[in-house]
């Protein structure tokens, strides 16, 4: 018979410590959307979203775990530790975001008028899905990469950190949209531009790595994404001056929240979350450009 060069299947994929933490997220995460859909229950966008955040998460998971069992990520033509190294954290942002979503707006300490069973349920299903954030964060602390080792470029802090960017970003997409009248004037027109700009070239950014095709770049990919960095932080302190001033200075908007402003449709509530996260995103940026200068990329792991 033909040597094949080593076993078919890799044990390490699941007796390793990280192969262990994956097999803990898929069972916490199928214990969270099982308890949601036998008798927890959800409704509306919230509900929906933190579904799909926990089925998402699953099957990628298995996937994962699939692929790396059986060798088949090597047929794959990714840069499967770039590609790991992302889902890692985009699952711990998602799993943190419906973990705190679902016990906020589904968990009630009385039973009236859900039921003690049904109250027991989304109880028992807020905390797996406290589980399943910590699993997902306590993968992203064991991939990450440890100074001095060479390894792929998402898995270290300006690759995670690009990932937390995209997210910030989409956060603030989802109060813009919310009626935050950011079409009143040019300047806080200017900052959906910066918003849209830098979202687009981190994603790209993200997805080059992930597909390992920044060899194949005419440009040098390294100091493109460094320039691009720094000028995303010029573009952000921009928008982290223009936008407190067009929507909270007397002169153009409210510096107060208008007490006739109703609950959960007001512009105001929108545009603080805008303004809040454009200063997340601005750090965050910040700290991607400082760390960008001491890491070298490996687009082929």
């Amino acid at each position: 018979m033909e040597n094949t060069g080593g076993p078919y299947l890799n044990t390490a994929a699941v007796t390793s410590p990280v192969g262990i933490v994956r097999l803990l997220q898929i069972m916490f995460g199928c214990t969270t959307f099982s308890l949601v859909a036998h008798q927890g229950g959800f409704s509306a966008a919230y509900g929906t979203f933190c579904m799909f955040v926990w089925t998402f998460c699953f099957a990628v998971t298995v996937f994962i775990i699939t692929c790396e069992f059986t060798h088949l990520h090597s047929c794959l033509s990714i840069s499967w530790g770039n590609f790991t190294a992302a889902f890692a954290m985009l699952a711990t942002l998602m799993s943190v975001t419906a973990a705190v979503i679902y016990p906020l707006y589904f968990v009630q300490l009385g039973c009236y008028p859900i039921g003690c069973e049904v109250r027991d349920f989304r109880i028992a299903a807020s905390i797996f899905a406290g589980l399943v954030f910590v699993v997902y964060a306590v993968e992203v602390f064991l991939t990450r990469a440890k100074p001095g080792q060479v390894t792929s470029y998402m898995a270290t802090v300006s690759g995670l950190l690009k990932i937390v960017q995209a997210f910030v970003a989409c956060i603030i997409f989802g109060a813009l949209v919310n009626d935050s009248q950011y079409s009143k004037y040019v300047a806080t027109q200017w900052c959906v531009a910066v918003y849209s700009f830098c979202f687009v070239v981190t994603v790209v950014v993200v997805a080059f790595s992930v597909t390992g095709k920044t060899a194949l770049l005419w440009f040098p990919f390294e100091r493109s994404v460094v320039v691009y960095t720094f000028g995303a932080v010029l573009l952000y302190v921009s928008a982290a001056v223009i936008w407190p001033v067009f929507c909270f200075d007397s002169k153009y908007g409210s510096p107060q929240r208008p007490g006739l402003c109703a609950r959960g449709r007001c512009p105001w509530d929108s545009q603080l979350v805008i303004a809040i996260f454009t200063y997340v995103n601005l750090l965050l940026y910040v700290v991607d450009l400082a760390y960008s200068q001491r890491i070298r990329f490996v687009s082929h792991l």
